[in-house]
C-alpha cells in the first residue's frame, strides 16, 4: 500500500542530550500516513527522556519534503482525517526546543512539519509551499494557521491560495527562517552553532519560555503578560536561577541542573 514506507531515524549527540530526527524516504522524502505516526512516536520518545534538552529534526537526501503521499491519501476513510496533522506536528507540543533543518523543497505537510518546531534554519536554494489547491485541497496539518502567524495574514492567503513557492530570501525576510546560510555543510554548522546557545541553557527556563509563548502569542495581551508573570515567578524559585545569579556574580559558567 501506498500509505506504507519510509523512515524516521532516531540518533543521539552531544553525550546523549540532543535527539536528532531524520527523515529517509528516497529523493523527495514524501511523507506516508506511516510517516506522521513514526513522528508522533520518535517524539513520545523524546519527551520522555529526561536526558534529552534539544531536537533537530532533518532530512537525508536532496530535499527536506516535497510533501505527502499523494495516491496513499485515496486509500484513506475520510472520518480518519479528523486528527490530520495532530500526529506529525508533534514538534509543538514537545516541551523541548526544537530546530527544522531545512535543504531543497520543503512543501506540503514538510512545511507543516518546519512550521510545528520552534526555530527553523535553511539553506539558499531552499523553497517553501503549501500548493494544496493544484490538487482542490488546502493544508490540513496546520499549515494555514501557522503560516499565517508567522508571515502575517496577507501574505500567508496569497502563497496559500495561489500555491506560490516562498524563495529563501522572502522566507529570511519574513521570519519563517531564523537563518538563510549558503548550504548543507553551513547549514549543519549553524544547527550545531545554535545547539551549543541552548544547551548552555537551563533546560527548565528554555521548557518555560516556549510554553510562555506559544500559549500567550494567541491570547489576549494583558493574558500573555499575566502568564509571563506567573512563569517568571515560578523560575524565581528554581535551583538553575539560583546557580544563574550566582554564576554572573562569580564571572563563571553556570551549572544547569534543570530543577
Amino acid at each position: 500500500m501506498a500509505l506504507h514506507g519510509g523512515e524516521i531515524r532516531l540518533d543521539r549527540g552531544h553525550q546523549g542530550r540532543v535527539a536528532y530526527l531524520t527523515l529517509d524516504h528516497g529523493k523527495y522524502n514524501i511523507i506516508t500516513w506511516e510517516t506522521r505516526q513514526v513522528m508522533a512516536d520518535r517524539f513520545a520518545e523524546i519527551d520522555a527522556d529526561g536526558e534529552i534538552q534539544a531536537v533537530v529534526v532533518r532530512a537525508e537526501g536532496e530535499h527536506f519534503s516535497s510533501g505527502g503521499d499523494i495516491a496513499g491519501f485515496m486509500e484513506v476513510d475520510p472520518v480518519d482525517f479528523t486528527d490530520l496533522g495532530h500526529n506529525v506536528t508533534a514538534a509543538a507540543r514537545s516541551p523541548k526546543p526544537v530546530i527544522a533543518a531545512v535543504d531543497g523543497y520543503c512543501f506540503g505537510v514538510g512545511l507543516e512539519l518546519a512550521l510545528s518546531t520552534d526555530i527553523r534554519v535553511c539553506t539558499e536554494r531552499s523553497e517553501f509551499a503549501l500548493p494544496e489547491m493544484r490538487l482542490g485541497m488546502i493544508p490540513g496539518s496546520g499549515g494555514t494557521q501557522r503560516l499565517a502567524r508567522l508571515i502575517g495574514l496577507s501574505r500567508a492567503k496569497y502563497h496559500i491560495m495561489t500555491a506560490t513557492r516562498i524563495k529563501a530570501p522572502q522566507a529570511g525576510d519574513w521570519g519563517l527562517v531564523a537563518n538563510v546560510v549558503p548550504d548543507r555543510a553551513a547549514l549543519d554548522a549553524e544547527v550545531e552553532r545554535i545547539l551549543g546557545v541552548l544547551l548552555g541553557f537551563s533546560p527548565m527556563a528554555a521548557r518555560t519560555a516556549k510554553e510562555v509563548l506559544d500559549k500567550g502569542v494567541d491570547a489576549p495581551l494583558y493574558s500573555g503578560i499575566e502568564l509571563e508573570r506567573k512563569a517568571y515567578a515560578m523560575l524565581r524559585a528554581s535551583s538553575d536561577f539560583a546557580e544563574g545569579v550566582a554564576a554572573f556574580t562569580e564571572k563563571r559558567k553556570p551549572k544547569f541542573q534543570g530543577r
